[in-house]
């Protein structure tokens, strides 16, 4: 007798399953940790996705995916008016396609700029497919600057590992019609030090002013650290008298007559700068009227007043005496 229910015992253990409680279970987890549970089809069942009733899919009932559909084009509405082709429209003019066109690339080193853009500042697109590194052999630019390398020097410098060597260069660039501009760059090739200092140069771009005979209209004065730079107008026919960067920088910006003395450091660069600075400094006769608020003809006779005085041995502060005051009136 105690057989049979042994074996009874032992079947009803075998269907029963023992739940054990997970954090990740979507069963409900039963209240008593030792209880046994039997597996519950209804229970699986429930916990299916149900399809949405708001979703109409009868159209899937009686077609075959596998067959070809042919495709209906909706019907077109009343009172549509289809755009007009592009072949159609009136014709771009040429400012609009220059627009255009700077709009996607960037300003062009034609002087001219269409959406008032700085034509001297290269795009960084440019400078990234055609600068060192890139494989592509980078063409001239023709803006109408000619440039001219000043110094190109071996520079060093001392890192961890040991030293690093590069070039520095110092390029003049101007269009010899009153435009000069002076920049330095450095890179690990002359040619690419060249290229950058070129650049450079054309982001410090200047005007020089000048008379009608090529020269400067007064002299001037400038200094840059231990550099200092004397520039003096001439007459016509004199040329250019100075050396070094100074008659570099002279003759790029189309100076003709003109005297240039370095006081001072015989450094390239620092001559160079320190000429933009002396030039920076001048300013034309009709500027200064317009500041002063005279015209031209009584800034000229003042000018020449002080100019006879000053031959006569008088003091500059003693001019503005009334005894001399009265032969400027």
């Amino acid at each position: 007798m105690a057989a049979p229910s042994l074996s009874a015992a032992l079947t009803s253990l075998s269907s029963l399953t023992l739940s054990t409680p997970s954090r990740f279970s979507l069963l409900p987890t039963p209240s008593n940790k030792h209880s046994l549970c039997l597996a519950k089809p209804s229970l699986l069942s429930s916990l299916k996705a149900k399809p949405q009733d708001d979703i109409d899919t009868s159209f899937f009932d009686n077609v075959n995916p596998r067959d070809d559909i042919p495709f209906v084009p909706p019907e077109i509405p009343e009172g549509f008016v289809p755009p007009p082709s592009f072949d159609d429209g009136p014709p771009e003019t040429e400012d609009e396609i220059a627009a255009a066109y700077e709009e996607l690339y960037g300003p062009a080193y034609s002087g001219v700029s269409v959406l008032g853009n700085d034509i001297y500042v290269m795009d960084s697109k440019t400078k990234r497919d055609t600068g060192f590194g890139s494989g592509v052999k980078k063409e001239k630019l023709r803006d109408g600057f000619e440039e001219r390398v000043v110094q190109v020097r071996r520079v060093t410098k001392v890192v961890k590992g040991g030293k690093q060597l590069r070039f520095r260069a110092v390029v003049v660039v101007g269009d010899k019609k009153g435009q000069v501009g002076v920049g330095v760059g450095k890179a690990k090739e002359v040619i690419a030090a060249v290229q950058k200092s070129a650049i450079n140069a054309r982001r410090n771009i200047i005007k020089v002013p000048m008379t009608k005979y090529s020269t400067f209209p007064h002299r001037s004065d400038g200094d840059y650290g231990a550099a200092k730079v004397m520039l003096r107008p001439a007459s016509p026919g004199t040329g250019v008298i100075a050396g070094g960067s100074v008659r570099i920088v002279l003759e790029m910006a189309g100076v003709e007559n003109a005297l240039g003395k370095q006081i001072g450091s015989n450094n390239a660069l620092n001559n160079a700068r320190a000429t933009i600075v002396a030039v920076q400094k001048m300013r034309q006769f009709r500027e200064v009227a317009e500041e002063r608020g005279i015209p031209m003809e009584e800034l000229w006779n003042c000018r020449r007043c002080e100019s006879s005085i000053i031959r006569e041995g008088v003091p500059l502060p003693s001019i503005k005496e009334p005894r001399w005051a009265s032969m400027c009136s």
